[in-house]
């Protein structure tokens, strides 16, 4: 079964970000990862994987600026990634890029949508 198990933001700041979802929803920090395509803190409530961005110098997928914070994309766990990036496809979206293997960054197949949202698909589960 696909099942939306991540969110993606981009905030100018890390920590003040994650702070605020910790002490305001008792989320946990369950990862965190500096790579060369950006930096990120994974908050977990135990059921959705929240994960927060940060592209210093202008690296990897930033969106609208390095002070900028919204939806960065979102990721869906499937059972057999093949069979549901056809229907993808067949529904209209596209393939985007892969997100290339790091330690501590999950490497998973990137799509748009129809309007040109990103998201995840991956036949694992995001840190909970």
């Amino acid at each position: 079964m696909n099942k939306l198990r991540h969110i993606a933001m981009q905030v100018p700041d890390l920590e003040k970000a994650s702070q605020f979802y910790e002490s305001a929803f008792g989320m946990e920090r369950v990862g965190e990862a500096e790579s060369p395509i950006g930096n990120a803190i994974s908050l977990s409530d135990g059921v959705m994987n929240l994960t927060l961005l940060n592209f210093p110098d202008g690296k990897g997928g930033m969106i609208n600026g390095k002070e900028w914070s919204g939806l960065h994309h979102i990721g869906f766990v499937v059972d057999d990634k093949e069979a549901v990036a056809k229907k993808v496809e067949e529904a209209g979206g596209e393939y985007f890029m892969e997100l290339p293997a790091y330690p501590g960054v999950d490497a998973e197949s990137k799509y748009k949508d129809v309007n040109g949202l990103v998201f995840d698909l991956s036949e694992h589960d995001w840190k909970l």
